[in-house]
């Protein structure tokens, strides 16, 4: 195996030990997290980009030569196997088609393993975000939930505070309305004694007046009784006369 073949090989096995580290799972994203914000991955994030960058391009550069190296030795192999040559020759196009295909699965594997990679390093960040925000959230909402239950509290105590108060000042306007009405029954009291010698007087004066009205009948009456004497008088005297 030639040198660059080793490295691919290095490097996608220390990928697959990585994700099985990340995928650990009583290492939680917030550790993670901490552990990506020690200073050496600070100044590494810098380069970090173009570092993905640079070995997406060699790997994509080495799986397009595995590519082409299978497709070589593949079409040799057929031609080497139609025209019957010696044992020797077809053994060593078959190593070289079976080295081929494991660069091509060295170079496809780690090309893809390194995107799961950085995908999966992103994933814990964001979760170990989410968790952290998470947590403040739920801190801020069981303050919220104390506070709430103070104020709660304070506001049944102050109603019940209120409702006394409300108890007295009932108290104080049915007594101010008590005494308004015993007035108002004093007032009326007064008035209707004043009704009642106002009608007794009447009735006095009435019956006063219906005492004056009948003497002055009798008083008619005998007038009446007089006059009519006085006229039966005066016709005799003319009568006298005439004779």
């Amino acid at each position: 195996m030639t040198f660059q073949w080793t490295a691919v090989a290095a490097f996608l096995y220390g990928e697959i030990g990585v994700i099985l580290v990340l995928c650990l799972p009583f290492i939680s994203p917030l550790r993670w997290q901490k552990i990506f914000m020690f200073p050496l991955w600070s100044k590494m994030a810098v380069l970090w980009n173009k570092m993905f960058l640079t070995i997406i391009v060699l790997l994509i550069v080495l799986f397009l030569d595995a590519v082409r190296e299978v497709r070589k030795y593949s079409s040799v192999h057929v031609n080497e196997k139609a025209a019957n040559v010696n044992s020797s020759a077809f053994d060593h196009i078959q190593m070289k088609l079976f080295r081929s295909q494991r660069n091509l699965y060295l170079s496809g594997f780690s090309l893809f393993l390194w995107l799961v990679l950085r995908r999966t390093v992103t994933l814990l960040t964001q979760l170990a975000k989410e968790m952290a925000s998470h947590a403040a959230l739920e801190t801020q909402v069981n303050d919220a939930t104390e506070a709430a239950k103070k104020y709660m509290a304070e506001n049944e105590r102050l109603q019940e505070a209120l409702s006394g108060k409300g108890d007295s000042k009932k108290k104080e306007s049915t007594d101010a309305t008590e005494e308004k009405l015993k007035e108002e029954v004093e007032r009326l009291k007064a008035e209707l004694q004043k009704t009642s010698n106002a009608f007794h007087k009447a009735k006095t004066e009435g019956a006063a007046v219906k005492k004056q009205s009948e003497s002055l009948r009798r008083e008619y009456d005998h007038l009446m009784k007089e006059f009519e004497q006085l006229q039966q008088r005066l016709n005799k005297a003319e009568d006298k006369k005439d004779l």
